[in-house]
């Protein structure tokens, strides 16, 4: 509907109710704002309809495209041309990320797989040098543990992968998800632990993910990024520490360390 038409009804209306009333100076600005918030509201609502007709016919325009990418990687891949095929299939994954033709986890794990065959390096689906975080010789640390226990608070998608303490310092190593596409990652600079026989220990340095304000791009749904954060280290005779990251969703409590 053409916005000039709305406004001008919506303002006979006034005039109208103008016309059949004692009206103070108050009454007629308040009238006044409804007007023009009523046609602003009719004239986004119109819009937002425009636009979601636009992205069904654009969804529609692609969809072939998406399904001839799919077929061409899916060839490509049987013959064992896994550059090739990676190629294609991530097309396809840019393509199912703007208008969802398909389970985009699923893309994202065959593109990994992909990544690993053609020998690729750099960050992709799933892929954001992770395989670096994770050192060749723990032998340093006095204690290392996977998976270790842990209450969580609050944590989104976010894990510990593993804990590593040493004399020097205390190594946590962490996996987050995203679930949407052109996401990112960050860390605060005040992110903290806090063992149950010290005080709180300020992160010193990171590995594979930025401090805040800038942030690791992840641009794939379901992608997985790998990271280190390196802390002070804890008093020899702590048994278990908390891990905050302050205006985030991740909080760990009790986190075993002996």
């Amino acid at each position: 509907m053409n916005k000039k038409v709305i406004l001008s009804a919506l303002l006979m209306l006034s005039a109208t109710g103008l016309a059949h009333a004692q009206w103070t100076n108050w009454d007629t600005q308040t009238t006044i704002r409804g007007v023009f918030g009523a046609a602003n509201a009719l004239i986004e609502s119109s819009e937002r309809k425009k636009q979601m007709e636009i992205e069904a016919q654009q969804k529609v325009q692609f969809e072939q495209s998406f399904k001839d990418k799919m077929a061409e990687a899916k060839e490509l891949e049987g013959f064992e041309q896994w550059e090739d095929a990676l190629d294609k299939y991530e097309d396809a994954a840019s393509l199912n990320c703007k208008y969802g033709y398909v389970d985009q986890r699923n893309l994202s794990n065959k593109i990994t797989s992909l990544y690993k065959k053609a020998g690729r390096e750099e960050p992709g689906p799933s892929i954001l040098n992770n395989d670096k975080v994770t050192l060749s010789d723990y032998s340093g640390y006095r204690y290392m543990k996977e998976n270790p226990i842990y209450t969580s608070k609050k944590n989104g998608t976010g894990r510990i992968i593993r804990v590593a303490c040493s004399a020097t310092e205390t190594r946590i190593e962490m996996e987050c998800e995203t679930l949407k596409a052109n996401a990112s990652a960050s860390i605060p600079g005040s992110t903290y632990i806090k063992g149950n026989k010290g005080g709180k220990l300020e992160l010193t340095s990171v590995e594979n993910i930025t401090v805040s304000p800038g942030s690791t791009a992840m641009p794939w749904p379901h992608q997985k990024l790998r990271f280190a954060l390196i802390f002070p280290p804890l008093p020899a005779d702590a048994t278990e520490f908390d891990f905050v990251a302050p205006k985030t969703v991740w909080m760990f409590k009790d986190i075993k360390c002996r």
